[in-house]
């Protein structure tokens, strides 16, 4: 067989096309891009792309010299826009690019394949040809039971992980980790740490550094940076066999407007809007999908889809879904075009979210889908059927806002502002919720999050250390950026690995113990997790001690369950003597005290256990008195719960007796 000529064949069926057409075929993946395979008893590689703007294509590469007369490929019959064509002789390994000739004589492009699984390592940009559907999983019993471990009711804590600065091999160049070698380091720090669940920031193929992965080239092509696909699933496979969850940041909401990737693809706007008022984001100079184009719905879902089956990933978290839904996102008066009602939301797209989210749990027993959504745009995280975006959980914002605000304040001031640490209880509710301690946080001159906190160096660690165990016992699941946990001085450098030294130091050593332990409390404790989402669990006992700024609330599971008491302090005075309020004689256990001198607190003496006593206080019959650490925060847990047992009313009608046979 003549290996400079491309046979015609074709791995669509004529209702593949009628899906694509229709944005419906979220397997697209499986046809479209490169694909090893046999012809007449001949390998090679099957190539599909997507370019209806197209005269002429070829696919070129290292195995033709990068000569766009020698394979040309077919233009489909059916106007669907696909080109496609058997090479022969074409095997893993091969190096290739598109060659586009646009209608009506435009500019000749050369383009990476939007499909392809694999690409060169930055700043080269061809696409790899590889075989990735042959790797061996040792995590069956992780996938098996993935959903019973992923419901409303579980404990999610995840370590948010930028992968090229966490760790470094500073004997080679101070090089970032591969795949394989981060299993060996990453895989044991995360069990021992107690984190249910780790978070990739985008591990997508990009060719900006700087953009830590945001700005991504090719969607379905895990970055060659840190090795080759089968062995970021070889870490993917090590974690779950770990029982350790993988998420992944997913960004269909833009791409970059390099000449190699997306834009302009064959002269036209194929994947962005051809309207720049929707088609170009302001803030980040990159181009936005038209989510209202059915093949570029089958191009983004299908890709969700793909690391769902190939990788085994167990959730997306959704970057920038606010501008994905806004069309004045970043835009001035004039500068946006309302949609058909009038209104300020992309119809459109919205639509794309609620697809995309129908699709992903309908599909994929026990994933998650997270949305980074910024503003107050309602019912993100409730179902479609509702009319909801059908989001898993939103990341919230507000409680971030409001809290880190609260810690940054001197302690004198902090009476004033009772309301900032309460109010999140007033729409905890509303979504399911996410805290989230991310990345944005700690960069951009934000300051670390040591930085941020009030007071002299013991008072700092001692704010971080109750900030981190207030965030632990309020409602909804947590996230956390590397190295949050024991308190780097510098801002998160994604050039450098984390200052790992620091943990020679008993203040960070202790920061990083507290938060082990408080990891290990939030997963053994059902109070504090089983009712994530609903207000079921939560209970203020007392937010209104002002002078003191002190809050004590109950964390609650299902009936007859243990609740739990959070006392925190958010002041530097101790107290000797406080008294707690209680509606019934509950008596209790310390289980932590983030005070203690394990974790670099002062040591503040406090009881192990308490009994109630029938002493009413702020109208409740029974309290307890309670010895409060400076700035700490106590964990206590109730030691004789009763099951409340609902008593069943008398009726006040007579009944009738009937009247006997005899």
């Amino acid at each position: 067989m003549d290996s400079s000529k491309v046979l015609f064949h074709s791995r669509f069926t004529d209702f593949d096309i009628s899906l694509f057409a229709t944005g419906n075929d979220y397997y697209v993946y499986k046809k479209m891009g490169s694909h090893i395979m046999e012809l007449d008893g001949e390998r090679g590689t099957y190539f599909a792309v997507y370019a209806p703007n197209a005269e002429k294509l070829a696919v070129v590469g290292d195995f033709n010299a990068w000569d766009g007369s020698q394979h040309m490929l077919y233009s489909r019959w059916d106007g669907s826009g696909i080109w496609e064509g058997f090479v022969p002789g074409v095997d893993v390994g091969a190096t290739y690019k598109y060659l586009i000739l646009p209608r009506n004589n435009g500019r000749v492009r050369m383009k990476a394949d939007p499909y392809g699984v694999s690409m060169e390592v930055p700043p080269l940009t061809g696409s790899i040809v590889r075989d990735i559907s042959n790797y061996s999983w040792g995590d069956k019993e992780w996938m098996s039971t993935r959903a019973t471990r992923h419901t409303i009711h579980s404990p999610v804590s995840v370590y948010e992980l930028h992968f090229g600065s966490w760790k470094r091999k500073l004997e080679e160049e101070a090089r970032s980790l591969t795949y394989t070698e981060m299993v060996d380091q990453l895989v044991p720090y995360i069990t021992d740490m107690g984190y249910t669940h780790v978070e990739f920031m985008p591990l997508t193929e990009f060719p900006y550094e700087p953009s830590w992965g945001y700005q991504v080239s090719g969607y379905y092509a895990a970055t060659s940076r840190y090795g080759k696909p089968e062995e970021l699933m070889y870490l993917i496979d090590r974690l779950h066999q770990a029982s350790i969850g993988v998420i992944m940041d997913w960004v269909p909401a833009h791409f970059p407007s390099d000449d190699f990737a997306l834009a302009t693809f064959d002269g036209s706007c194929v994947y962005e809007h051809p309207d720049r008022r929707k088609g170009y984001h302001p803030d980040w100079n990159t181009l936005i999908f038209n989510f209202g184009r059915p093949e570029v719905k089958c191009f983004l879902i299908s890709n969700a889809f793909f690391w769902m089956e190939m990788y085994h990933i167990d959730g997306l978290r959704v970057d920038a879904v606010s501008s994905i839904v806004f069309l004045d996102y970043s835009r001035n008066e004039g500068e946006w075009e309302p949609n058909q009602y009038g209104g300020r939301e992309n119809l459109e797209a919205i639509q794309f979210l609620q697809d995309f989210n129908t699709a992903m749990y309908s599909t994929f027993p026990g994933i998650m889908t997270i949305a980074e959504e910024s503003t107050s745009y309602p019912m993100v995280s409730r179902p479609v059927f509702q009319g909801g975006l059908g989001f898993g959980m939103k990341w919230m914002m507000g409680w971030m806002h409001d809290t880190l605000d609260y810690f940054k304040r001197e302690f004198i001031y902090r009476k004033f502002h009772q309301n900032d640490i309460t109010f999140s209880m007033v729409y905890a509710f509303s979504e399911n919720f996410m805290l989230a301690l991310s990345h944005d946080e700690v960069v951009h001159g934000k300051s670390s999050m040591i930085g941020k906190m009030s007071g002299d160096e013991w008072q700092k660690f001692a704010n971080l250390r109750t900030l981190y165990a207030y965030m632990y016992g309020h409602p909804g699941t947590k996230l956390s950026f590397m190295g949050n946990e024991f308190g780097p001085y510098k801002e998160w450098n994604f050039t450098w690995e984390l200052e790992w030294n620091l943990l020679e130091h008993a203040p960070h050593k202790g920061l990083q113990t507290l938060v082990k332990d408080l990891n290990q409390l939030y997963r053994s404790e059902k109070a504090l997790y089983f009712h994530n989402f609903s207000s079921q669990g939560f209970e203020w006992v007392d937010a209104g001690d002002r002078a003191n700024s002190i809050l004590v609330y109950k964390r609650q599971a299902e009936n007859g369950d243990p609740h739990l008491l959070v006392v925190c302090n958010l002041n530097v005075t101790p107290h000797e003597d406080y008294k707690i309020a209680l509606d019934d004689k509950y008596d209790y256990e310390l289980l932590l005290n983030t005070d203690d001198s394990l974790y670099y607190g002062s040591g503040y003496e406090v009881f192990k256990s308490y009994k109630s006593k029938k002493k009413e206080i702020h109208g409740r019959p029974y309290s307890i008195d309670v010895r409060i650490p400076p700035l700490g925060v106590l964990f206590l847990k109730q030691t004789n719960p009763k099951k409340v047992v609902a008593v069943k009313a008398k009726s006040n009608i007579k009944t009738i007796k009937k009247p006997s046979k005899k």
